[in-house]
């Protein structure tokens, strides 16, 4: 089992309430429709060739899965307003910053990667709040400048373009 972080998340609580309500569902409806759904293939017979039963057992394991991955979430998510919309870096926010002497700008979610699956229609990196990188960009504004240290021991030093709250 890989290990994993147990850093608080902030969601809204409009994030929270659709985060509980799918939790609720897995448990609820359709643990029951999976557990029916095996015993309706075991009762076919012959579970070696049994493809309806197979399928079934590799749903539960899905879902099971994702269970235990909005419980683990929901235990360290902490509810809060939306963030302010002030261009001031916070985790929660998309933030996009061009690195010293190249002008390509790189837009990023500074917060959870977990906050990314509640909208399959965002391709975002994640950096983490604690990270070199969020830690010197965390409370400045757009313009600044900010630097760290790259895990290689080079300093790096980049510029805020922008910095808005993430509404996913």
């Amino acid at each position: 089992m890989s290990e994993q972080t147990q850093e608080t998340i902030w969601v809204t609580q409009e994030a929270y309430d659709r985060l509980t309500s799918e939790l609720d569902n897995l448990r609820g409806p359709v643990r029951t429709e999976i557990t029916q759904k095996i015993a309706d293939a075991r009762d076919e017979g012959d579970l070696k060739e049994n493809g309806g039963y197979h399928a079934a057992r590799e749903e539960q394991g899905k879902t099971e899965a994702r269970i235990r991955q909005l419980e683990s979430l929901l235990n360290r998510a902490v509810v809060g307003e939306q963030r302010a919309d002030d261009g001031i870096v916070q985790a929660g926010m998309i933030v996009s910053i061009t690195f010293k002497g190249d002008k390509t700008v790189e837009t990023f979610m500074l917060g959870s990667r977990e906050l990314l699956t509640l909208d399959d229609s965002v391709d975002l990196s994640v950096y983490s709040p604690e990270s070199p990188l969020g830690a010197s960009l965390m409370g400045k504004s757009k313009g600044d400048t900010a630097t760290y240290e790259a895990p290689n021991g080079k300093e790096i030093t980049v510029t805020i373009v922008d910095a808005k709250p993430f509404t996913g």
